[in-house]
């Protein structure tokens, strides 16, 4: 079986591609990002081919803080036309080609013509549930809506039309597409792994003091304002909230108007760091509007440290509901507010959350699990008739 990727910069798929190259299913990976970057990723260079001048050029303007929004967006669009149709080009024969989503339509319907099978690997929910999601949170926040990008919707919308099948990362993600009316069928669910050999329990929490973390990109789509408020509730005496990643041009204006008192924003941090914070923190707080899977939950398992989200976090996937971690609807600062005080006033319930993390993250699989299941679903695609559904 030879599997061909695309993929915009790494995300999830080297882990994927290093899977298949285990099986020796991988034929080519395609990348929008230079070799420089993606030979540290650990594959053979004959199998990584690059594709960086558009992605690259719009990551080094956005650096610059000059850039405008709109034509950054124009600039990705570019750069999702020219990858589909530069990997067309390009493609050889293959059993299944599996492109993150948005760059493969043209290339997509090629391999299709060849007898293979097309699978749009898609991150988070369906485009238009997504932007559904953000537009309402910047009309709840009073900020300006970013450049509409109904030309992306509806490329999105037409590559899950045209692919054989759909894999997203958990339940709430299959969940909108069902709602947008994507048959239940054509849809797969396979959630991201751990590496666990980085991500594990070196230290313990202090004891005198209440140590919250968050991880992931400072936005409104992840949930921001509603933490801050709701530790801004929380009593403890000794309370401190980290806030690691890269603050978002959307969410400035709201961070001068929200409580952020005992918080530090430390910018993003190198891995190993990460997993030395996670392991001295007592919860690790998601509290995201919109996601696919955060990966940031199963890397605080692996370290010890509950989990506090949303629903939209995809952590039902991931751990029971007050078992390993607490999972709270969506957008309620009220239930975000209440079981950060539980656990903050009952430390006996944080130690038990943090054992049984533990015990939860090794039945996860890390990411030999999750290349067991793609190979399984990859069998039996390719035994399937090829016509998209």
């Amino acid at each position: 079986m030879q599997i061909v990727q695309a993929v915009f910069g790494v995300y999830h798929h080297f882990e994927l591609a290093h899977q298949l190259h285990r099986r020796a299913h991988l034929q080519q990976i395609y990348s929008t990002w230079p070799w420089a970057r993606l030979k540290r990723e650990g594959l053979p260079r004959s199998l990584v081919s690059t594709f960086p001048l558009f992605h690259t050029t719009d990551y080094l303007l956005n650096r610059t803080r000059i850039y405008p929004p709109a034509i950054s967006v124009k600039m990705n669009f570019w750069n999702t036309l020219a990858f589909d149709r530069w990997i067309a080009n390009r493609i050889a024969p293959c059993d299944a080609f599996i492109a993150i989503s948005g760059a493969g339509l043209l290339t997509g319907r090629k391999v299709q013509s060849n007898n293979g099978i097309f699978i749009c690997d898609r991150g988070s929910t369906h485009q238009r549930h997504q932007e559904d999601l953000l537009a309402e949170e910047y009309r709840r926040w009073n900020l300006p809506q970013p450049p509409a990008k109904p030309h992306i919707t509806l490329r999105e919308e037409e590559i899950y039309a045209t692919a054989n099948a759909i894999t997203v990362p958990s339940t709430v993600a299959k969940r909108s597409f069902i709602q947008m009316g994507v048959p239940a069928e054509k849809l797969h669910v396979i959630p991201y792994g751990v590496r666990l050999d980085q991500f594990t329990r070196t230290e313990e929490p202090p004891s005198d003091s209440f140590e919250l973390l968050f991880a992931g990109q400072v936005s409104l789509r992840k949930g921001i304002p509603y933490l801050l408020q709701a530790f801004a509730s929380l009593k403890h005496p000794k309370k401190h909230l980290t806030i690691i990643g890269t603050v978002q041009d959307d969410i400035r204006p709201m961070l001068a108007t929200v409580p952020t008192a005992n918080v530090t924003f430390t910018g993003s941090i190198p891995q190993h760091e990460l997993a030395k914070k996670m392991s001295v923190s007592h919860l690790l707080v998601l509290p995201s509007i919109e996601e696919g899977l955060a990966l940031v939950q199963g890397q605080a398992m692996g370290c010890g440290c509950p989990v506090l989200a949303t629903t939209a976090t995809g952590a039902e996937d991931l751990f029971t509901n007050g078992r390993e971690g607490f999972i709270v609807p969506d957008r309620d600062v009220d239930a975000l507010a209440a079981r950060m005080q539980q656990i903050a006033d009952d430390p006996d319930l944080q130690h038990k959350l943090s054992e049984a993390a533990l015990q939860r993250v090794q039945h996860l699989g890390g990411w030999d699990h999750y290349g067991e299941i793609w190979d399984k679903l990859l069998h039996q695609l390719t035994s399937k008739p090829k016509d998209p559904e």
